[in-house]
């Protein structure tokens, strides 16, 4: 049989999904209040735990329920998830800049374009602005409800009643019991608390593919493969969540000499997402590689692997 059509028969053969976690959780079995225990993660992990779905939760739950919340007799722990609503303050730059320029100026000096829900919220906007003509940025919607790293999520996990308010910011805190169920509770009370840690990181510095690679294996595991729609959901938010080149390496290697595409983790290329157009048999003289498209639909393209781009790193080994 001819080596090639034999090793195109093995990949097909070997095609699995992969099984792993966007996120890690850990459980800090120290007591303090909201904001400290979201400093204390953003200094050693990413940030206080963000829940998107059950299986987050259930995830989140196993690790404290295996840590020393047991012995500690814990009720109740911090998640990152606050109520933004009355804690509002409105701060009118007046340089002009690009809408992401102005989103990254106002992460970095406040906390982020505002948001505009109603007319109460409008009419102040306006104030600030002193009513004239002028055409100002303002950010997306989201409800009042927001994670840590100012992401919106539509899960919700409250216990009946719940959230029912209280005086000053309020925060959500999981209140350890059968169903492990969330509670609003007043941000300044002292609880411990979950960090969590991302999955993949986005490199902000310009690197040959081959570049790339060294870099993601000396700093944190490997370059990101994308061998399930989940993984391609993760590298979607890693992208719109920060600014990048036109496309981002991951990944993904062409063999001219077997004629197939590669995942650098050793996993064959199953799921595949290349955007329309895209010569996946392409051998020019210079080896092409996997990038991710920031616009769009995310898709894939090969390009030179000598181009400059940013880069997706996985940052540790799924379990």
């Amino acid at each position: 049989m001819d080596e090639s059509l034999y090793f195109r028969l093995l990949v097909i053969a070997l095609c699995s999904v992969s099984e792993c976690s966007q996120r890690r959780y850990y459980y800090i079995n120290m007591k303090m209040n909201w904001t400290e225990a979201q400093r204390y993660c953003r200094e050693n992990y990413t940030d206080l735990a963000t829940v998107n779905n059950m299986n987050d939760m259930n995830e989140l739950m196993s690790k404290v329920k295996d840590s020393a919340v047991k012995k500690s007799n814990d009720v109740s722990f911090w998640i990152g998830l606050k109520n933004t609503e009355s804690s509002k303050d409105y701060f009118y730059n007046t340089s002009e800049k690009t809408w992401r320029e102005a989103q990254s100026f106002c992460r970095q000096h406040h906390t982020d374009l505002t948001s505009v829900r109603n007319e109460t919220e409008n009419d102040k906007i306006q104030t600030k602005i002193n009513n004239n003509n002028n055409e100002v940025w303002i950010g997306l919607f989201s409800d009042s409800w927001e994670w840590s790293d100012n992401s919106d999520s539509s899960f919700r996990h409250w216990k009946s009643g719940e959230p029912n308010g209280g005086k000053g910011p309020q925060c959500t805190e999981v209140q350890m019991n059968d169903l492990d169920q969330w509670n609003d509770a007043s941000c300044s009370a002292s609880r411990s608390f979950v960090c969590h840690e991302d999955n993949l990181i986005l490199i902000n510095e310009t690197m040959s593919w081959p570049e790339a690679l060294v870099y993601c294996r000396q700093h944190h595991v490997d370059l990101v493969s994308v061998v399930s729609d989940e993984i391609q959901r993760w590298v979607t938010e890693v992208i719109e969540h920060q600014n990048s080149t036109s496309s981002v390496w991951m990944g993904l290697r062409h063999s001219c000499s077997v004629g197939i595409w590669f995942w650098v983790n050793g996993e064959p290329v199953c799921y595949q997402k290349w955007a329309p157009g895209t010569s996946v048999e392409d051998c020019d003289p210079v080896v092409r590689s996997g990038a991710v498209q920031r616009e769009g639909d995310h898709q894939w393209i090969s390009r030179p692997d000598t181009d400059k781009l940013n880069f997706i790193c996985i940052t540790y080994d799924s379990e």
